[in-house]
């Protein structure tokens, strides 16, 4: 049953979301309080319908678990009736045992089984009054392309790091997969109070979610955890959307990962395609994204260990356990407990058993392989049947290879309690999988191997629990050779080693159960929240361009008409203006002003009441012949380093030393990393030596940067320089030289001359505009400035800075200077006529 808000496709795909209309019903349910009030901006459109009747009336905190498929279990029964119960082996179940007591938990997923569309309604009912559950029904056709489709032949191969050579991007599949979302978008919006509850989405099937419940709410609190690998920027960069599901994820609160290898992918795709740079901050680690920390969770998910205990004890009761020791008697046994997959390795685990029987001939007839199979459910995407027959055609061969059953191959589906049955009964767990996410089988057996038995495992490096078991035999399963080894000394290590190291394994899995994943990514989901509704928010861009603009409440966009309304009352104005990333985009290739630039300078400097300096970074070469047409502007190049006053062709110098030898200390250590980092160079200014490394690997180029500021620092310890790292810069100049001393040299003396300022625009992009941003404050506390002086630090982009205001681009900067060169010429105009009167 499709929603009445369902829209077309290629609308959803191209990111032309609809606003959608909710249905309204009785108007007498309570109507909440904002947490925070909503800032007017495009997002407050979209909150207009936060009374909707629809809402929950729940008073406490309350978590909203989003996953592909419901923990329910659903079997029709002989009279017709459907009969619904959980799903004990559902991990999204057992999360809830973490969360707090009163905390109410809803879940929100598709069945695993087909409800007619008559039906659909009735079962919707059931589901919420008995489980606090709500159904996501699909039309069958949106079904096939977007979970057996996009999610499991575009997503799952990709994820698993297999690149589709052979077949192109197909566009309906992506389409079905952004439709899908946005029906469980619907159904979250049905059940929501968007002030009180938590949403916790999970996996790659809703990856794109955040940005419909983002785009409808900008508060919501919204957590995502991944329980597949995320694969390296050089695989995830071949995905044709992979910017609008970067931008979409961004649009959480908190992103979570089993290791740190899959977090750590995912920053560098965000680094490189997306330009966004993160840091760690008292252990952890967040994303910086127009205003807001996306914060990155890394946290391995554990297991119910109650429950596997509960299951283990039913296995003994009912015989299983005593049946296969007798099965087994006189043989060790090796498990392996896998689904049919490509990606699992199964096969090459055969091989590495072949291989221990081949080198260690005393094992033959003794070590037995179990391997049991389980079944998939619904297409995953890869040729099952070319996989299963490649599996029974190397048990064939081995078993006839060495004259008895070494290798048990079961296919057929098997209850949890047989399956514990094994765990108990194996001497080691094998795991060989080229890649997996997570992997909780190693967990599942240690827990069942506790007490007098113990437990050794052997597994993949490859996979997501294997960083959390520290005393497993690590293995690259593609070297067949070494894992057979690993094998031979999983079982021939002595009793006291290897209960040393089911003890380590156990304490760790133990504690780190799966309520401890769960109240551990809460709590973290609530304290980067609680930053987050700190302050004010906008939403911006359309599609999967949205994101949400996060702002510190006195930190606002510079108002056009307010400053040239301050600027036509001002008597003495300084204007003081960066040059590259403000009046010259960082882009362009020709650093030249533009004309248009050059005439707004003139305009504004022919204006007696202004003084105009150029405040940049650059050499006085390059600045005294771009700006020499514009007689009446004053430059301060190299931070300030070098100072030439309006009307003047003199430079002077403003640095306190004129010794350079440590020069000839800093060139070659730079020439040694530029000589070392493609894309890297040296500039050479008179006062100072920049190397940059714009051009270069992102991630290598920051990695030499650290490194080189590292070794100017203990090299320079003794020098009178200081060394600093930029955007995209490491530059090291003389102590005391920065763009605020200039700004406050600058003001002095127009305090000296009997012109105090009563109106400062300073302008800047880059850490160290800062410095001027700063200086004005310690300007004022001089009384350098008027005591009512007007002041606007601007800076370029919304990003957190010591100004208050903030112009998105230079297109903006030039459009307002503009405005105040109009107003200028304006009041020439008017004081011109003025004279001739006279």
């Amino acid at each position: 049953m499709i929603s009445r808000s369902y829209t077309n496709l290629l609308d959803l795909a191209s990111g032309n979301f609809p606003v959608i209309e909710r249905e309204r019903t009785s108007s007498n349910s309570s109507r909440r309080l904002p947490r925070v009030m909503t800032v007017p901006g495009n997002v407050s459109e979209f909150d207009d319908d936060l009374s909707s009747d629809n809402q929950s009336s729940v008073s406490s905190d309350r978590m909203i678990i989003v996953a592909s498929h419901l923990p329910l279990k659903a079997e029709r029964r002989k009279n017709g009736n459907w009969s619904f119960t959980w799903d004990q082996d559902s991990l999204f179940l057992h999360l809830k045992n973490g969360l707090p007591e009163d905390m109410e938990v809803l879940y929100i997923g598709s069945l695993t089984v087909d409800v007619d569309p008559h039906e659909q309604d009735e079962v919707a009912q059931i589901l919420l009054e008995k489980f606090k559950c709500v159904p996501t029904f699909f039309p069958p056709d949106l079904q096939s392309k977007f979970h057996d489709g996009f999610c499991k032949r575009q997503l799952w191969p990709l994820f698993h790091y297999m690149l589709p050579f052979s077949s192109g991007f197909d566009r309906s599949m992506w389409e079905a997969y952004v439709a899908a979302n946005k029906l469980f978008f619907q159904k979250v919006i049905e059940v929501i109070n968007p002030d009180d509850d938590y949403v916790w989405i999970h996996d790659y099937h809703l990856m794109v979610l955040p940005t419909f419940l983002r785009r409808r709410f900008n508060r919501i609190r919204i957590g995502f955890f991944l329980h597949s690998p995320f694969p390296s920027s050089e695989i995830y960069r071949s995905l044709p959307v992979r910017e609008e599901i970067l931008k979409a994820l961004l649009n959480s609160d908190i992103i979570g990962f089993h290791t740190f290898d899959y977090a750590r992918h995912f920053l560098t795709c965000c680094s490189r395609m997306l330009g966004l740079e993160y840091q760690s901050k008292r252990g952890y680690i967040g994303l910086e994204y127009y205003g807001r920390t996306v914060g990155i969770k890394i946290m391995p998910v554990g297991i119910n260990v109650d429950r596997i205990q509960d299951v283990m004890r039913c296995s003994e009761e009912e015989g299983k356990v005593m049946e296969l020791k007798k099965r087994y008697e006189g043989k060790t046994v090796l498990l392996g407990i896998d689904e049919l997959d490509i990606f699992k390795g199964i096969n090459l685990k055969l091989l590495a058993m072949e291989q221990m029987l081949k080198q260690h001939s005393s094992w033959r007839g003794k070590a037995v392989l179990v391997q049991i199979v389980n079944p998939v459910g619904g297409n995953n995407g890869i040729d099952e049947d070319k996989t299963r027959g490649e599996i029974e055609e190397s048990c064939r061969r081995i078993n006839e290879e060495f004259g008895y059953q070494s290798i048990v191959y079961i296919d057929t589906p098997m209850s949890i309690t047989e399956i514990n049955a094994y765990y108990h009964i194996a001497e080691c767990v094998v795991v060989t999988a080229v890649r997996d996410g997570m992997n909780l089988t190693p967990y599942e057996y240690i827990v069942c191997r506790q007490g007098p038995k113990k437990s050794m495992l052997v597994v993949s490096e490859f996979i997501g629990c294997s960083p959390s078991l520290s005393g497993a035999i690590r293995v690259n399963p593609w070297n067949v050779e070494a894992t057979g080894e690993a094998l031979n000394e999983a079982l021939s290590m002595s009793e006291g080693e290897k209960q040393l190291r089911h003890e380590k394994h156990f304490r760790y899995v133990s504690t780190h159960d799966v309520a401890f994943w769960s109240r551990s990514f809460l709590q973290d989901l609530e304290r980067i929240c609680v930053e987050h509704f700190k302050k004010r928010c906008w939403g911006m861009g359309i599609g999967f361009g949205f994101r949400v603009v996060a702002l510190d409440p006195n930190f606002r966009k510079l108002s056009v008409p307010c400053i040239v309304s301050d600027y036509k009352r001002a008597k003495s104005r300084a204007i003081l203006l960066d040059y590259d990333g403000t009046l010259m985009p960082q882009s362009s290739i020709n650093k030249a002003p533009s004309q248009e630039v050059m005439n707004l300078l003139d305009a504004l400097c022919e204006d007696k009441k202004n003084l105009v300096f150029i405040v940049s970074g650059r050499g006085k070469e390059s600045l005294g012949k771009w700006f020499s047409p514009c007689k009446n502007i004053g430059i301060a190049a190299e931070h300030g380093y070098f100072l030439k006053w309006p009307g003047s062709e003199e430079w002077e110098t403003c640095g306190q030393s004129s010794d350079f030898s440590w020069m000839q200390i800093v060139e070659p250590v730079m020439k040694q990393y530029t000589e070392s980092t493609d894309g890297s160079s040296i500039e050479v200014k008179d006062s100072a030596l920049v190397w940059q490394y714009r051009d270069a690997d992102p991630g290598f180029g920051s990695l030499q940067a650290k490194e080189m500021l590292e070794h100017l620092e203990s090299v320079l310890a003794n020098e009178p320089v200081a060394v600093k790292s930029g955007h995209y810069i490491v530059e090291v100049k003389p102590q005391g030289v920065s763009k605020g001393s200039v700004s406050e040299k600058i003001f002095s003396s127009m305090a000296e001359e009997g012109k105090p300022v009563d109106f400062v625009l300073c302008i800047g992009d880059d850490r160290s505009d800062e410095d001027m941003f700063e200086a004005i404050g310690n300007a004022m506390a001089k009384k350098l400035l008027c005591e009512d002086a007007l002041v606007f630090a601007c800076t370029v982009g919304q990003k957190p800075s010591k100004a208050k205001y903030y112009l998105d681009d230079t297109m903006e900067v030039t459009s307002m200077l503009e405005s105040l060169a109009e107003a200028s010429e304006a009041s020439n105009f008017s004081m011109r006529e003025l004279d001739d009167a006279l």
